[in-house]
């Protein structure tokens, strides 16, 4: 096996690593004006709405280089803001990266985590232009800026949401949180055993959800397509029930979600079944799946169902009626927030 090349940071240094790392990267939005080597970039937005977001993601907290490949978590890094932007039914259109390296790490590594970064923004059309590295005592930190913009008049926020609303989400529910327990377990079963690959033949699209998870930029083309404004939005990131609490609450509202109507994938109900896992709590508390929840008016009805990739899971009701789930055999629970919290 051919032993891979390893660069210290040490001899780029700060700036000569930054100028590696973003070498050849060019300008695709007309608002960003100048990007990295100067004090700050310079964006032109003009008469547009400008959106702002950032995500901080700690080694141990949020990811674990065992099982992820560094390229993966740059993709990953990039999409999980990308995801905020379209949320709020916007475009993204630059971001910053600023990372915090420990000495374990190399260039090659972090032209690895280059890579996905790059990669996520040339399909989404995103300029990288600027950011800031630092050295770390704690593995490595990545927080990723995302700007994006709108007009004013086509945001959607999460207080929208009224009495008789369809509750909608797109994709499938719960695949990745299956994807991080057959991670967490083959780690655990092969700790110390260099010699054995784990086998995830038939399980890829678990795999894939977890570590390469893609932002609903479709879904949201194909609204303003079909010429629907979602009333409330937001991205599933800490888990359905989680989300939808924070749009009932900030909408001042109830809702009734169905059991039978939350959208999940073959492999996710196959996996839960071998792990012994309640599917239903997976769906609705797994997180990071990144599919978009959002309601629209009653009238949208017939539109909605029409659409490929989505599907109505209930309705917004009074807020004395409280948040609940209708279970299959008919019993209504209260909808509990159970989700990712990364401060417990």
């Amino acid at each position: 096996m051919l032993e891979q090349k390893r660069t210290e940071i040490s001899t780029l240094g700060e700036f000569g690593l930054i100028e590696h790392l973003t070498k050849g990267l060019e300008k695709v939005n007309d608002s960003t004006k100048y990007t990295v080597g100067d004090d700050a970039a310079v964006l032109d937005y003009k008469n547009k709405r400008v959106l702002v977001t950032t995500d901080l993601l700690m080694e141990g907290v949020h990811f674990d280089l065992v099982y992820t490949p560094l390229k993966h978590l740059g993709y990953k890094s990039a999409m999980v803001n990308f995801s905020d932007i379209y949320a709020m039914n916007g475009t993204p259109k630059q971001i910053t990266v600023s990372l915090g390296i420990s000495k374990r790490f190399c260039i090659e590594d972090m032209e690895a985590l280059y890579a996905g970064i790059r990669l996520a923004c040339e399909e989404h059309n995103v300029d990288i232009i600027g950011g800031d590295t630092t050295s770390s005592l704690t593995g490595l930190t990545i927080s990723i800026t995302c700007i994006g913009e709108a007009d004013e008049d086509e945001i959607v926020y999460r207080n929208g949401a009224k009495e008789t609303d369809l509750i909608c989400v797109s994709g499938d529910l719960g695949a990745a949180y299956m994807g991080l327990q057959l991670l967490e377990r083959e780690k655990m079963a092969l700790q110390g055993k260099d010699d054995i690959q784990p086998d995830f033949a038939g399980k890829e699209y678990l795999l894939e959800r977890q570590l390469k998870p893609e932002a609903r930029r479709d879904i949201i083309k194909k609204l303003k397509e079909a010429g629907i404004k979602p009333t409330a939005m937001m991205d599933i990131s800490d888990g359905l029930s989680s989300e939808l609490m924070h749009i009932c609450k900030q909408s001042n509202t109830g809702c009734r979600i169905y059991e039978e109507h939350i959208p999940i994938d073959y492999q996710t109900a196959v996996q839960a079944e071998e792990f012994n896992m309640n599917l239903t709590t997976c769906a609705l508390n797994g997180g990071e799946d990144y599919e978009l929840l959002f309601t629209v008016p009653i009238a949208d009805h017939e539109k909605i169902s029409e659409m490929e990739g989505v599907k109505m899971i209930g309705h917004i009701t009074k807020p004395e009626l409280g948040l609940a789930i209708i279970t299959r055999d008919g019993n209504e629970m209260e909808l509990k927030a159970q989700g990712w919290n990364p401060l417990k």
